[in-house]
């Protein structure tokens, strides 16, 4: 295996950094990876499964700074832009063009580089063959960080959202970049925008998140797709139905895994994926017959009853395949309150605290806990217990007529299971802000006292309910910090007889044997260096009448060229159990990272507010290189009005 490190100049003169990953036999195909994660030092770990894939694969491996990143030239303006669209086909022509390419060039990644995976194979640069997008979306608005059922997504805001604004303060790698880094920095620090002033004006679906999704148009996808996705992750949602709606050569693997790596997530069971991903390219990169399109092209992992926990290592449960979505065994199970008459959930602030965050990763990102205490402050229906298994999969749907004292309500609905002891599973989850009830792109205030047709989707699931278990309906009008809460306090009326919860259920065993998938490595590399402690708190100020969510966590290591690093992140989000209309969030994130050549920090606070009418922003960025006098402070104050949110 060889390493070397290139500049590739887009049209424009900019040029972009790249290392790349040559096997033995040459020429080979390609695989690239394109992130703005800095390959050099926060993510200079990746570099392990680069090697993997080249020695193992026989694969060549291009790993890209993206525009206005890392070390490469540029601004980063947005996220997903049509220049970082237009750099990575200029780069895909480029490795193809290399004497030791085969002339053939997959695209593969998590979370980022899974998007842009989507979104360059839906302009089909013609070297493009085969994708594998990892924990990646079909939808920028409905599945991503910033909105969930027309509400603003609350707790992302300390973590993803303020540690981009971070880390794009940082500079060049000194030893990269060479002379003129400086320079760089200083460009980058007076231009790069705080992206997220631009998502939180974007309150309705509409061109700016059609942009990068890849719904519903899914016939612009014509190379060969393998899906990774895990039931605990934030983009579960996309898993089934893009695998059901591509019309090319396509696989899924659909874990139980959170944000987080298959070898390692929490939880388990674990696999190695590295294998399967030279399979999936081995076989559309260079014709070698290794029988991965063959096999039924769905691997799933089937959850069943688990006790919750923050920190779950492993839920209970077994692989199987399907030879199709949806399978000809998956029938429609519809359940119906018993009784007659009215309801009344009044909303409050502060419910579901008990699943803080739709995205487990690495903690304090923690999966769901015991759902009683918001079970406690919900409209709750259980049904009785199951005489037999109730084997789910796919996507619940509740069919309800509510009627609103305010304009604007939100909805939050949870789907749990009840063990014979009390204790209470989420199962799944959604959250719809109900004057997006008939439209994302066009809502409409509801009109106070009419009672109104709703229905909600609740997110992609897998779960068999053992014998003995109830299912549990629990309704609320808040599903905070996840999501932002309603910008007035209410309540809503729901009929008891208009309640349908229709759940996808298999009948019978699968007809396919169980996949075959390599297990994980028995010592997984975890990065190296040492990590401060984390937070994971929920405080409750009674006299204050407030609620709130703490996190904290962080991590030391060093990194090629020299590096030492240090990351810290802190966050809170808070809302008042009076006035849901009065919640807040401040995120810091800070960044030390001494080379050398030069020691800088850099530190981004992001402080949201809301009131009834509007979010006021503060963005503070602060970057500076230790021992010298020069450092930028840049504050940037917004107020955004509320739209029907």
């Amino acid at each position: 295996m060889e390493e070397r490190r290139a500049w590739i100049t887009m049209p424009d003169g900019v040029r972009l950094a790249a290392r790349i990953w040559l096997p033995e036999h040459l020429p080979a195909p390609v695989v690239l990876e394109a992130l703005p994660y800095r390959m050099d030092d926060l993510t200079s770990s990746y570099a392990a499964e680069y090697e993997r894939l080249c020695e193992e694969g026989g694969l060549a491996v291009c790993r890209l700074d993206i525009r206005g990143t890392g070390s490469s030239e540029g601004i980063a303006v947005d996220e997903y832009t049509a220049d970082e669209h237009a750099d990575i086909c200029e780069v895909i022509a480029w490795l193809a063009a290399q004497e030791w390419s085969n002339g053939r060039v997959g695209m593969y990644g998590t979370s980022w580089s899974g998007f842009n995976s989507i979104q360059v194979a839906c302009l089909r640069p013609p070297a493009l063959h085969a994708i594998v997008p990892i924990y990646a979306t079909d939808d920028r608005y409905t599945d991503d960080v910033h909105y969930m059922g027309g509400a603003v997504r609350a707790i992302d805001l300390v973590d993803w959202v303020t540690y981009m604004l971070a880390g794009n303060a940082l500079p060049p790698v000194p030893a990269v970049f060479g002379e003129g880094w400086r320079d760089e920095w200083r460009r980058r620090l007076e231009e790069t925008p705080a992206w997220v002033l631009r998502w939180l004006e974007e309150q309705a679906d509409g061109a700016y998140w059609r942009h990068g999704s890849l719904r519903p148009d899914y016939a612009r996808i014509t190379c060969a797709t393998m899906i990774v996705g895990g039931w605990a992750d934030g983009y579960r949602n996309a898993t089934l139905r893009t695998w059901e709606a591509l019309r090319c050569p396509k696989r899924l693997v659909l874990g139980p895994w959170s944000h987080s790596s298959p070898a390692t997530s929490l939880p388990g069971p674990h696999i190695d994926l590295v294998p399967e991903l030279c399979r999936w390219f081995g076989r559309w990169l260079r014709d070698e017959r290794n029988g991965v399109d063959e096999e039924p092209p769905i691997a799933v992992f089937a959850r069943r009853s688990t006790r919750p926990a923050p920190d779950l290592a492993e839920v209970r449960g077994e692989w199987r395949s399907e030879p199709t979505w949806p399978p000809e065994r998956l029938r429609l199970s519809t359940l119906t309150p018993p009784g007659l008459g009215t309801d009344r959930i009044v909303v409050r602030g502060d419910v579901g605290v008990a699943a803080w965050n739709s995205c487990a990763g690495k903690l304090p990102w923690g999966q769901p806990t015991d759902q009683r205490f918001d079970d406690a402050l919900s409209l709750v229906v259980d049904w009785e217990p199951l005489e037999d298994e109730l084997d789910v999969m796919g996507y619940p749907r509740l069919r309800l007529r509510v009627t609103s004292s305010t304009p604007i309500a939100y909805l939050a609905v949870r789907v749990c299971d009840v063990f014979p002891d009390g204790t209470s599973a989420l199962v799944s989850r959604g959250t719809l802000n109900l004057t997006h009830r008939e439209s994302h792109t066009t809502p409409s205030p509801l009109e106070p006292g009419v009672p109104t047709e709703v229905e909600v989707e609740l997110e992609a699931t897998s779960w068999v309910f053992e014998a003995g278990h109830r299912v549990r309906l629990a309704l609320s009008g808040t599903d905070w910090p996840n999501t932002w809460p309603p910008p007035v306090a209410g309540e809503l009326l729901v009929e008891r007889e208009s309640v349908a919860l229709d759940l996808p259920v298999l009948v019978g065993p699968p007809v396919t044997p169980p996949p075959s998938l390599p297990p994980a490595p028995t010592a997984p590399p975890d990065g190296g260096g040492a990590s401060p402690p984390v937070t994971w708190r929920i405080d409750r100020d009674v006299l204050g009448r407030e609620t709130r969510a703490v996190t904290g966590y962080g991590a030391d290591y060093g990194a090629p060229f020299g590096a030492t690093i240090e990351e810290r992140y802190e966050g809170t989000a808070g809302v008042s159990t009076d006035d849901p209309a009065r919640a807040w969030v401040i995120g810091t994130a800070r960044y030390r990272v001494a080379w050398p050549e030069a020691e800088v920090v850099t530190e981004a606070r992001l402080e949201v507010r809301s009131d009834a009418d509007a979010y006021h922003v503060v963005v503070d960025v602060r970057a500076g290189e230790e021992g010298v006098g020069e450092r930028l402070d840049r504050r940037t104050e917004r107020t955004i009005p509320r739209l029907l949110a």
